[in-house]
C-alpha cells in the first residue's frame, strides 16, 4: 500500500466544456425539459447550474469580486447557503433561452478551465473540501472537487437525454476524489487498531482505510481486511452523489463497517 498522490485534473476539463457544449446543441427542444436526477431541476435548469459555478468561480477569484450578502446568509449552513444561491440562479435562468444558455457556456466554460489550469496546484485554495473534513485544502483537490461537480451534471444530462456515459478517462478520477472523504466519514466510527476496510473499484482502483491513531487512507488492498466492499464505478459515483440509495455493492467481512461508506456523500448538500 502508498500514501495516496495528489490527483492533478485541470487537463481534462476542455475536453469536457467541448463535450458538454456539443451535447447540448444537439438537443430538441423538448430535451431540454427532461427530468433529471438533480432533484426537481430539468436538463435545462442543470445547464444553468454549470454556468452558475463557473461564472462564480470566475468573478469570486479571477476577478476578486465579492459578492453582497444578507446578513443570515449561512444561517442553515454552508449547504443552505449553496442550495439558495443554486436556486436563485436556476429560477432566473428560466428566463434564458437554451440557445443563450449554450452561447454563454461556449464561452466562459473555457475561461473557467483556463483559469484552474494557471492555479498552483500545491498552493492553497479559495474554498476547503468541505465534505472531506477540510476547513483549507491544495488547489489540486478543489479543482479535483470542480471536476468531480461538473462531470457528475453532465452525466445528469446525459442520462437524461439518453447520451452515452462519459467515463473514458473521466470516472477514475473523479472516484479518486471521492474516495478522498473516507477518512472523515469514519471520523466517529469506533474500531480496535488495525482494522481495515477495502473500497474496490474495477474502473477506479482499490484503496484500503486502517484504523491507527485516527482512520487513514491508503492506496491499494489491506491484507486481510476486516471489510472489502466492491463496488461498479457506475454505481459508486452515482452513490456519492445521492442519486443512488441502493447500492450494488458486494460486501465480504464485518458488514458494519461498510455501513459508513454505502451513506457517504460527495457533494455539498
Amino acid at each position: 500500500m502508498r500514501v495516496p498522490e495528489p490527483i492533478l485534473t485541470a487537463h481534462l476539463f476542455p475536453p469536457l466544456d467541448a463535450a458538454l457544449v456539443q451535447l447540448l446543441r444537439s438537443l430538441t427542444p423538448s430535451q431540454w425539459d427532461l427530468p433529471t436526477a438533480a432533484g426537481s431541476w430539468k436538463v435545462k435548469d442543470v445547464a444553468a447550474h454549470l454556468l452558475d459555478t463557473a461564472l462564480r468561480r470566475l468573478s469570486m477569484q479571477r476577478d476578486r469580486f465579492t459578492p453582497p450578502l444578507p446578513p443570515d446568509a449561512f444561517a442553515r449552513g454552508l449547504g443552505g447557503f449553496v442550495n439558495d444561491a443554486n436556486a436563485r440562479w436556476v429560477g432566473a435562468a428560466r428566463h434564458l433561452s437554451p440557445a443563450i444558455l449554450v452561447e454563454l457556456l461556449s464561452i466562459y466554460g473555457p475561461q473557467n478551465s483556463a483559469y484552474l489550469a494557471s492555479l498552483d496546484p500545491h498552493a492553497p485554495a479559495e474554498w476547503g473540501v468541505s465534505w472531506a473534513g477540510e476547513e483549507t485544502s491544495a488547489n489540486w483537490f478543489d479543482v479535483a472537487r470542480e471536476l468531480t461537480e461538473r462531470w457528475h451534471h453532465q452525466q445528469q444530462i446525459r442520462d437524461a437525454v439518453g447520451a452515452p456515459a462519459l467515463y473514458d478517462g473521466y470516472l477514475a478520477p473523479v472516484i479518486d476524489t471521492f474516495v478522498r472523504a473516507l477518512p472523515f466519514t469514519y471520523r466517529e466510527v469506533d474500531a480496535p487498531r488495525g482494522v481495515s476496510v477495502v473500497v474496490r473499484v474495477p474502473e477506479a482502483g482499490a484503496w484500503s482505510l486502517v484504523r491507527e491513531d485516527g482512520w487513514v487512507l491508503s492506496v491499494g488492498e489491506a491484507e486481510n481486511a476486516t471489510t472489502t466492499i466492491k463496488l461498479p464505478g457506475d454505481a459508486a459515483w452515482r452513490l456519492f452523489t445521492k442519486q443512488l440509495t441502493e447500492p450494488r455493492a458486494r460486501i465480504e467481512g464485518d458488514e458494519r463497517y461498510a455501513a459508513p461508506l454505502l451513506a457517504m456523500i460527495c457533494i455539498v448538500a
